[in-house]
């Protein structure tokens, strides 16, 4: 298992983001050390503009443990974790704020007012999970979808999952992505119901006029090698050089995004996407890099909705 300082934020988003107006971003749930690391980091990198919710004694007292002045963050009080899930949903829904961070809280607690109708931002279109997996001394970028948020979405989820997930691609400088259907294997197959449905997903993909290349189903050595394609016969543009990758179930995507963290040393960005501001759904076991990443593939996707109709 490799040591998550090995772990790198790709140059590439840091880049991307050095020019942009910093993000207001509600950060939920503050009452952890590492939170508030992840944040300075954010802020020292010219990525947002924080808005701190949680307790306020407990902000400045690792702000003060981390040796990070707090002077001019704007710092909103919360009780427990459904007043913060709630003041951070609040934020996003009035305009307050451009993007929300998952901090030191509960996943349900932070998502649970984001998804509702009642206090969430509302949504464009179906929210999805994208983890941005990159790996160090490579400038290979692979999107997989959805490991995190759609449990076992059918074939119209996932074909709205597919529109996300490119959408974001288009946001991050890649004109045309390729999109691959993990099953697997790449034969269409009744004892393999996800084969059909990868067919179905392509007649629906079609019908929506993405900008994009879909291809599937196709077993995973078919989506990343390119001589594993040759030999088995794929002839798709897809076919061993994939930009993104649609999984089947959470399990699948979850086995796979963990795989590469924990075997390949991969930097793994979420973020979520479908809502009218960019969710930054980390985890606690996320190492410094991750977070920062996220940040930076956020304020892209904030910036880059400024100009969409």
């Amino acid at each position: 298992m490799l040591s998550s300082e090995k772990v790198c934020c790709p140059n590439y988003l840091l880049q991307k983001v050095r020019n942009l107006k910093p993000v207001k971003t509600a950060v939920v749930g503050t009452g952890a050390p590492v939170v508030l690391e992840s944040v300075r980091d954010a802020v020292e990198a010219g990525i947002i503009e924080p808005v701190l919710i949680g307790d306020p004694d407990v902000i400045w007292a690792y702000g003060e443990q981390i040796s990070w002045s707090l002077n001019g963050c704007e710092i909103i009080p919360a009780a427990d974790e459904a007043a913060a899930g709630t003041a951070g949903a609040q934020l996003a829904r009035s305009g307050e704020v451009e993007m929300v961070l998952k901090g030191h809280i509960h996943t349900d607690a932070f998502m649970r007012p984001l998804i509702s109708r009642k206090t969430g931002p509302g949504s464009r279109r179906r929210l999805s999970h994208v983890f941005h997996m990159t790996v160090a001394d490579s400038d290979s970028v692979l999107l997989l979808t959805d490991c995190a948020v759609n449990v076992a979405p059918d074939v119209k989820a996932r074909a709205s999952i597919i529109q996300n997930a490119v959408e974001l691609a288009h946001d991050l400088g890649n004109p045309r992505p390729k999109v691959a259907l993990l099953a697997a294997s790449e034969e269409i197959s009744q004892a393999m119901p996800v084969t059909l449905e990868c067919r179905e997903i392509m007649t629906m993909c079609a019908d929506l006029d993405l900008e994009a290349d879909i291809h599937g189903p196709l077993a995973f050595d078919n989506i990343v090698s390119p001589e594993a394609a040759r030999l088995k016969g794929i002839s798709s543009p897809v076919a061993g050089c994939a930009d993104i990758v649609l999984v089947p179930t959470i399990e699948a995507g979850n086995a796979l995004f963990k795989m590469m963290v924990y075997f390949l040393g991969a930097c793994a960005a979420g973020i979520v996407l479908g809502a009218s501001v960019p969710i930054l759904l980390t985890s606690r076991a996320d190492p410094a890099a991750a977070r920062l990443a996220s940040t930076a593939i956020g304020a892209i996707v904030a910036r880059t909705g400024e100009h969409k109709t």
